[in-house]
């Protein structure tokens, strides 16, 4: 029988026999997931808790992303676990003795926080579509199932007049506060989770889960930027459709200033993230180098040697560098937004490979590599779940989730508790 991880590894030198790469693109989707958790979160209190104006359209999609994102935050973790129904274990006896344990707490505090947000935040949209579906007559099937919906999200409170909205405004604020340092830390513990391994020499440091969350936040504002631009583009797409069947036009530019705007404003907050995040991982490399420790040695090989392209060229260079100088040249535009924001998540992708992958690249023997070779064509549920395959199902599962949860909490219309 194949020990797990002998599919996709490759040894050079000497490699202990049951030392493999164990830890495949699955671990590498999930602090990428659950920091794009985190980063939409933050997003969203800009305005919230901040009350920056500017953001409060970004603020509420951010918030509804963030929501649909979340139940996909561990699906990364069932897919790699070889025992995967032994994963509820976490969810139903958490403690904070270990550091996976405390995740069953963090991650259903923060569902439900998220969760009470939202629903504070749509509670006049709650209310008023379950008292318009009341008031119709002959209701189809599907108008009886979305009244049950609605109707139950009321919770039996239909109060909206301008005191308890006002008073939904005030919570919807407390809880957006109280949800930042929840949020950072539901990422942050999976950076300490990586940074308290003393037996891998490039994972422990006590920068790791600061550098985690913040390149998670930065992850977070660039999905949610090139959602909000393909979103709308696809909706105005579509209106325009609709409008010219029936002889309506509206000018393009009238509808791309707004628009425009949002994106302007975020991402100057996601410039400053990155600096942030660029700084600690570059201070942190420093600050090893000058350090030199006993492993040091093998560590440089793998930073300045074998993984110089995935660190120096990919990361830095095509994930950081250049989507920074993107976003600061005058005169930015939306396609250059996008492919901006594509680059910085192609980035984070890249450092969160680079750490989980690049950290099981030499062997404990400090004599040795292992390379990573990930299953391109699925031949069994194996190498599907821990392939291309796998990785790409996460991927999209949160965007099918968002057009679900768009359907009842929609991001385009007037947040009235606002």
């Amino acid at each position: 029988m194949l020990a797990h991880g002998e599919l996709w590894t490759v040894k050079e030198l000497f490699v202990y026999p049951n030392e493999f790469i164990y830890w495949s693109i699955q671990i590498v989707m999930y602090p990428f997931m659950t920091g794009l958790v985190a980063g939409a979160f933050v997003l969203s209190s800009l305005y919230h808790v901040f009350g920056i104006k500017q953001l409060k359209d970004m603020a509420r999609f951010a918030l509804v992303f963030s929501f649909a994102l979340l139940p996909i935050a561990p699906l990364p973790i069932l897919l790699h676990l070889q025992s995967p129904f032994r994963g509820i274990n976490v969810m139903m006896t958490p403690h904070f003795t270990s550091a996976i344990a405390a995740f069953g707490i963090v991650f259903f505090s923060y569902g439900a926080i998220v969760a009470s947000e939202i629903w504070f935040l749509y509670r006049k949209h709650i209310v008023d579509s379950a008292l318009k579906l009341r008031e119709k007559k002959d209701k189809t099937l599907v108008d009886q199932f979305w009244y049950l919906i609605f109707c139950t999200l009321t919770l039996g409170s239909y109060d909206v007049s301008e005191e308890a909205l006002h008073t939904d405004e005030k919570i919807v604020k407390i809880l957006a506060g109280v949800g930042i340092p929840v949020a950072c830390f539901l990422h942050g513990y999976a950076g300490f989770i990586f940074g308290s391994v003393k037996a891998n020499a490039l994972w422990m440091t006590p920068l790791m889960p600061v550098i985690f969350i913040m390149s998670a936040i930065v992850s977070g504002i660039a999905l949610c930027m090139l959602t909000y631009i393909l979103t709308m583009e696809i909706k105005k797409f579509l209106a325009h459709r609709k409008k010219a069947a029936l002889g309506v036009f509206h000018s393009e530019a009238e509808i791309k200033g707004v628009e425009f705007h949002v994106i302007q404003m975020t991402a100057k907050y996601l410039i400053v993230f990155m600096i942030a995040a660029i700084s600690l991982e570059l201070l942190d490399m420093i600050f090893r180098g000058y350090t030199a420790l006993k492993s040091w040695d093998v560590i440089r090989s793998v930073i300045y040697g074998r993984d110089f392209n995935d660190i120096f060229i990919l990361q830095y260079g095509i994930g950081n560098l250049l989507p920074f100088i993107m976003f600061l040249m005058p005169g930015l535009t939306i396609r250059r937004t996008v492919v901006g924001t594509i680059l910085v998540l192609f980035g984070v992708f890249m450092m969160r490979w680079n750490v989980v992958i690049g950290g099981q690249a030499f062997s404990l023997s400090f004599a040795g590599y292992m390379h990573y070779h990930m299953p391109i064509i699925p031949t069994d549920w194996e190498t599907f779940k821990e392939g291309l395959f796998g990785a790409v199902s996460v991927g999209i599962a949160p965007f099918v989730l968002f057009w679900f949860v768009n359907k009842i909490f929609p991001v385009f219309i007037e947040a009235p508790s606002e």
